[in-house]
């Protein structure tokens, strides 16, 4: 009996213990809290600080953020100062000129047809037609220079002065310029294809020499390619050169060369059409519209 209550003594100061040492700080904490948030309420305070520092805040960070916005419009336009709207101040590295095609259409490089069905050949005939226009001979005579065929156009005037543009008459494009034959060689199996370089700003093609095109049959017998005739000739004339931009060459008409193949009929022919010359890169497997471009042609009877 004893020992059962000397236990029970025992237990009784261990359990007010106990209790006093779990629950009695969590009431002083709430105790805490209340007695904050009613000084709060007396002070006007919001999450520890007044309107007033509050206020503080946002000046310093409304201040802050404009002068980074500002730092960033002064870069900006330091550095558009810098650059002119005419010529591109780097060019070091500009790469030799790309090469497209005319037709093209839909995005594809496959011109594909029947003889006998002129719906199968007209959109080639007035994509053609369309991208002439520009050349027509009244346009480049009221337009264009007479320029001395063999030397560069060369314009030192300075850069924002308007540049003149050497003629290229469509004309000059005889069986493929669609004034004798309004077809361009489709109804007859024999299509034209015209051939033109990118733009490049102040680029001399050739550094003084001719760049010439040539094509050939890129898979498979090359007696597919029965006849290649090119108009006014294969080669592009370095007076059409340089370049000087669209802000000051606004008249400018790139020239191009136009190529009549004769091929075998109810046969697909890949064909590759190259330029050749002093600086040109034709061989880059990286990029196949550099010096270079590839298409398929298929002429059905």
């Amino acid at each position: 009996m004893g020992g059962a209550a000397a236990k029970e003594t025992d237990a009784t100061p261990a359990g007010a213990e106990d209790y006093h040492g779990t629950h009695e700080p969590r009431l002083e904490n709430r105790d805490e809290v209340i007695v904050q948030q009613q000084a709060e309420g007396e002070t006007r305070e919001c999450m520890g600080r007044t309107a007033h520092g509050w206020w503080q805040l946002f000046l310093f960070y409304l201040v802050f953020y404009l002068f980074l916005a500002g730092m960033f419009v002064l870069c900006m336009y330091v550095t558009l100062f810098t650059l002119s709207p005419y010529t591109p101040r780097h060019r070091d590295r500009v790469a030799p000129p790309g090469v497209m095609i005319r037709p093209y259409i839909g995005h594809g490089f496959t011109i594909s047809f029947h003889m006998s069905e002129p719906r199968t050949w007209q959109r080639y005939v007035k994509n053609l037609e369309q991208f002439l226009g520009a050349y027509n001979d009244s346009v480049q005579e009221s337009r264009n220079a007479a320029c001395t065929p063999g030397n560069y156009f060369i314009q030192d005037t300075g850069e924002s002065t308007m540049k003149r543009a050497c003629q290229f008459r469509r004309s000059a494009l005889q069986e493929c310029s669609g004034l004798n034959d309004k077809t361009f060689g489709y109804a007859g199996g024999r299509p034209c294809i015209l051939l033109k370089m990118n733009r490049i700003i102040g680029y001399r093609p050739g550094y003084g020499t001719p760049v010439t095109v040539g094509c050939e049959v890129l898979k498979g017998s090359e007696s597919n390619i029965e006849a290649t005739d090119f108009y006014p000739s294969a080669t592009f004339d370095p007076m059409y050169f340089p370049y000087y931009g669209k802000l000051t060459h606004e008249n400018y008409t790139s020239p191009v060369v136009a190529m009549r193949f004769t091929l075998r009929k109810n046969q697909t022919i890949p064909i590759e059409c190259r330029l050749n010359g002093v600086g040109i890169i034709n061989n880059m497997h990286k990029d196949r519209f550099l010096g270079r471009i590839q298409f398929i042609v298929t002429v059905n009877e």
